[in-house]
């Protein structure tokens, strides 16, 4: 339900930790529809039978919040198909995981200029109390286009601390649901996870939350899933940022 937990006032907390696609900037719809461009194109050239890229179950269960090669293999290993892994610098041509990754992402950049990047005001004016109280901030993202995006969006000076899909994979750090990106923006900003409040809008990033035994796992319901982030680790569940703001 909406409001503050009964857990406590965020601002009892000393950082917070935003996921960026769907909760910060409404750039979700722009990675669906990437992903959904990938995989029907692939799919088409199996043969068989298989159905094409469900945005409203695939992506929500098997690439959501997942870094791209995650979500490449999560979601081929669902339909029955195991491609080599390859290596990051494949070519978009290539069929492995890494190359299906890369194309996803020429897919993204695509559809990012087109249609540009417009921030959830709700997380802004929160982000914005919040520092203004003393509360520390970081960015959580499995996209390895997250600075991009903010600097895009002007939200660059939101945030103290990013850990993007660019850093996980410079320090090998395994992606959501593994709680290790967050553990480490909250190492980052010296807080314990205790003390820490995880803003998150899909399945993979409130259960990376949870398993990272953080003080507060927000689950942000952009999409009307807000049982589904509850079942998997959400301590709260909102639809509305501002309701967690501290009364006047």
């Amino acid at each position: 339900m909406d409001g503050v937990p009964r857990m406590g006032d965020i601002t009892q907390y000393r950082a917070l930790l935003f996921d960026l696609d769907g909760v910060v900037t409404k750039t979700a719809t722009v990675h669906s529809a990437a992903w959904k461009a990938l995989f029907d194109d692939f799919l088409a050239g199996q043969g068989g039978e298989q159905r094409e890229f469900d945005i409203s179950t695939d992506y929500v269960q098997y690439v959501d919040g997942r870094r791209r090669y995650d979500g490449v293999d999560t979601f081929l290993r669902s339909r029955g198909i195991v491609l080599s892994y390859g290596e990051p610098s494949d070519s978009p041509d290539a069929v492995t995981v890494c190359g299906l990754g890369n194309r996803k992402n020429e897919y993204f950049k695509q559809e990012l200029n087109r249609l540009g990047v417009e921030a959830f005001e709700d997380a802004v004016a929160l982000i914005k109390v919040m520092r203004d109280t003393g509360q520390r901030t970081a960015v959580v993202s499995a996209s390895e286009n997250c600075t991009a995006i903010l600097r895009v969006a002007g939200l660059l000076d939101l945030f103290e601390v990013r850990v993007t899909g660019e850093e996980a994979a410079r320090w090998g750090l395994p992606g959501k649901p593994a709680p290790d990106t967050f553990l480490k923006a909250a190492e980052m900003l010296d807080t314990p996870p205790a003390q820490a409040v995880v803003f998150e809008d899909a399945v993979s990033g409130v259960q990376a939350g949870h398993a990272g035994n953080f003080g507060l796992v927000v689950g942000v319901e952009r999409l009307g899933r807000g049982d589904l982030l509850a079942r998997n680790g959400a301590d709260v569940v909102v639809t509305d940022l501002r309701t967690l703001l501290p009364a006047d």
